[in-house]
């Protein structure tokens, strides 16, 4: 699953994402997710990330963090975001998540849903999580799971040539992972994570069953089998409560940015922050703090890098 060399990046950019995906048709889904997240977010926290925010459809099921920290690959995305909650209380990073702007223990819970499957380098993605997260933080995250009732009908009737019984990761379409629980649940542990609880989403992700029952309906009927994630996995969709190794640490006062370049503390400037260390200049532009495509200074003389 490793790539060579850097990661891959997707770019949902100006897509309408928002629109194509998340209008009619998903509201079973949208529904049984918050019914998950309700159960595994704390409760109080002083600043949440997000990787993967998109236009910032969760942010209800954490906005009683005191900070909310919003990251995406895609700016556009961001601006959605910000136009729907605004700016107080929360900062918005458009940047690659294989290298976080952010100083180490930074946050005292991560969340990632719906993005994992895009990550080529998911070992590489769990490290940064764990850096950035403090000593016994937590993280929720939800995965695709490779070993879901659909998959393992069609590998059965030779309709799908990969087995979904092999622990190791499959890309089913460029830049889409499906992976299995216990690859899953390997990789958390080795970076030090104690998992807590895990729940299957998305039993009736059956568009002939959409069709007939009300997305509300479903949704419960959802939530209400949710908690057999705790003895096996067969959905499309499975989340995890983890805590990160060590004594419950809240993250700084304030939220401390780092060059992703070369991991020095940028300083403040007129429209953004400037690394000293590497001549990169960071800008903050229509509210979004811009670590993706970094300017560099050469020769005193600001060009993209």
């Amino acid at each position: 699953m490793e790539g060579k060399g850097e990661p891959r990046i997707i770019d949902y950019g100006e897509s309408t994402y928002k629109r194509d995906f998340w209008g009619e048709g998903r509201e079973y889904e949208d529904r049984a997710e918050r019914f998950a997240l309700q159960r595994l977010i704390p409760p109080q926290g002083a600043r949440v990330l997000e990787i993967g925010a998109g236009f910032g459809r969760l942010v209800s099921q954490y906005r009683h963090f005191r900070e909310v920290v919003l990251l995406d690959y895609s700016d556009d995305q961001l601006r959605d975001a910000r136009r729907t909650w605004g700016d107080d209380g929360f900062q918005y990073v458009a940047a690659n998540w294989y290298h976080m702007p952010f100083a180490d223990a930074s946050f005292d819970a991560v969340l990632s849903v719906r993005v994992l499957h895009h990550a080529e380098d998911l070992p590489a993605l769990m490290d940064e999580i764990a850096r950035v997260l403090a000593p016994g933080g937590i993280y929720v995250l939800e995965f695709a799971n490779k070993r879901n009732l659909k998959a393992i009908a069609r590998y059965v009737l030779r309709r799908q040539a990969w087995n979904p019984f092999d622990p190791q990761p499959v890309e089913y379409h460029p830049l889409h992972w499906d992976f299995h629980p216990r690859w899953m649940h390997d990789l958390l542990r080795a970076r030090g994570f104690a998992i807590e609880r895990r729940l299957t989403v998305s039993h009736f992700r059956a568009e002939p069953l959409k069709r007939l029952v009300p997305a509300r309906a479903l949704a419960r009927a959802d939530a209400a089998l949710q908690w057999t994630g705790r003895y096996f996995q067969l959905t499309p969709s499975v989340f995890i409560r983890a805590r990160a190794p060590g004594s419950p640490t809240p993250p700084t006062e304030r939220l401390v940015f780092r060059c992703p370049t070369c991991g020095a503390a940028p300083t403040p400037e007129a429209g953004g922050l400037r690394c000293d260390a590497c001549g990169v200049v960071y800008p903050l532009r229509d509210g979004i703090w811009m670590f993706k495509s970094p300017q560099a200074l050469v020769g005193g003389e600001r060009s993209h890098a």
